[in-house]
């Protein structure tokens, strides 16, 4: 069975703050970590075990050849990322409040990776894959955008599942109606929906995950994902709702967090080649959401996305220690 996950979307350069507690503006220094959304997917998916691969385009600069450092060495196939020399490769500087959590400034005016275009996707790009994955910032009106409707087409056609993490980033979007609206254009598409407890609201216009779940169901969907952070995560699918708690952890931070919850859930699928979404039992699927659950807790216990994330063994120890 074809196993391999493909992920289209940005890669970047996060600067962490090496203080936490302080305003963007008044953080003294910082430190660079390989990161966008789709690329930690990935790179979770990698660490874990099954191969993977990222469609993407950087600039032609030191940061693009960092990023590629990067995920060679994680074992990420770099080989379809294209090179700019006209646009750059994206950075986000972010801070870091005292319990862990981010703000974001992006600089991606001129962003190598919304140049990346339909012409870019080779024609047997998904002959070795199971399942591709894409979040919401580069679905801004772009060449890039116009490629992630093309691989999506190419997914549906030749059956391989697709998984969509909204990761909504309010401060790249001018126009915050277009950004719900191309959120939900994509919903109807994706065999996977993941959506945060803080993007309910915004996304579906309901405030209880219960009634938003038979909208979202409508579609292709076969498991919308609904995380809460440290309460942990449900599952919906037509036969009802799974859950499962979350992990106590001192949180140190949480970049990169929900990439690896929903990376290591689709881990899960991939590693168990499931080719029936509908057939995975309830048991299973509170086996899947705790193992991320488990693998997101881990992964905020470091500093840094793609680095902060665990392999197989690192995992499986945390866990047995846990207990």
């Amino acid at each position: 069975m074809k196993n391999k996950l493909c992920g289209i979307g940005e890669a970047l350069i996060d600067f962490i703050p090496d203080v936490k507690g302080e305003r963007l503006k008044d953080v003294p220094s910082f430190t660079r970590v390989a990161g966008g959304a789709p690329a930690n997917v990935i790179g979770a998916v990698t660490k874990l075990g099954i191969p993977s691969k990222m469609l993407t385009k950087l600039g032609d600069d030191p940061f693009g050849d960092y990023i590629i450092d990067v995920l060679n060495d994680a074992g990420i196939d770099t080989s379809n990322i294209e090179r700019d020399q006209e646009g750059e490769t994206a950075l986000a500087f972010v801070s870091l409040a005292a319990d862990g959590n981010r703000d974001f400034k992006f600089y991606r005016k001129n962003s190598a990776d919304l140049r990346y275009s339909v012409d870019d996707i080779p024609e047997n790009i998904l002959d070795d894959c199971g399942m591709i994955h894409f979040c919401s910032v580069d679905l801004v009106e772009s060449p890039m955008k116009e490629a992630h409707k093309k691989l999506i087409d190419m997914a549906i056609e030749q059956g391989v599942k697709v998984s969509f993490d909204p990761n909504l980033r309010f401060s790249l979007w001018d126009d915050l109606d277009a950004l719900k609206k191309t959120v939900n254009d994509f919903i109807p598409y994706a065999d996977i929906i993941k959506i945060s407890d803080e993007e309910l609201e915004f996304i579906t216009g309901k405030t209880d995950i219960k009634d938003a779940v038979p909208d979202l169901l409508s579609g292709r969907a076969k498991y919308v994902i609904y995380t809460k952070g440290a309460d942990g995560a449900e599952i919906y699918t037509k036969d009802g709702v799974v859950e499962a708690p979350g992990y106590s952890i001192d949180v140190r931070d949480t970049t990169g967090a929900g990439d690896s919850f929903i990376g290591a859930f689709l881990f899960c699928i991939l590693r168990d080649e499931i080719d029936d979404l509908d057939s995975v039992s309830k048991d299973k699927l509170y086996e899947y959401l705790d193992f991320a659950n488990a693998y997101a807790a881990n992964t905020s216990t470091k500093e840094g996305a793609l680095a902060a994330m665990a392999t197989m063994d690192e995992i499986q120890e945390w866990i047995k220690n846990r207990k």
